[in-house]
């Protein structure tokens, strides 16, 4: 499934960026929007890795790892989500703060 492998890597790389954006911000709520950004982009990439291992091995062993990384994703990603619009009013207010 070459579609879920350039996912992997999408949601991998989107992960890194949200996290060397967040490293490099000074502004305390931007940062935990930031975070809960990587935070989504990271439970993606389990995720996606999860349903992934699904078409490589047909294995029960494969099976339930695969439900352990689908589960954990899923609840990262939506965990992210919420920690995402909540701190994207703060994120905007704090923006408008410090630019005038």
């Amino acid at each position: 499934m070459a579609v879920l492998a350039v996912l992997i890597v999408l949601s991998f790389a989107f992960y890194l960026f949200y996290k060397t954006k967040y490293i490099r911000s000074n502004r305390p709520v931007e940062k935990k929007w930031l975070s809960a950004k990587s935070n989504i982009a990271l439970g993606l990439f389990v995720l996606i890795f999860g349903v992934n291992s699904l078409f490589i091995s047909h294995a029960i062993g494969t099976y339930i790892v695969a439900a352990i990384f689908i589960i954990y994703g899923a609840t990262f990603t939506w965990v992210g989500i919420k920690k995402y619009k909540h701190y994207l009013p703060f994120a905007i207010e704090e923006a408008k703060e410090l630019n005038g």
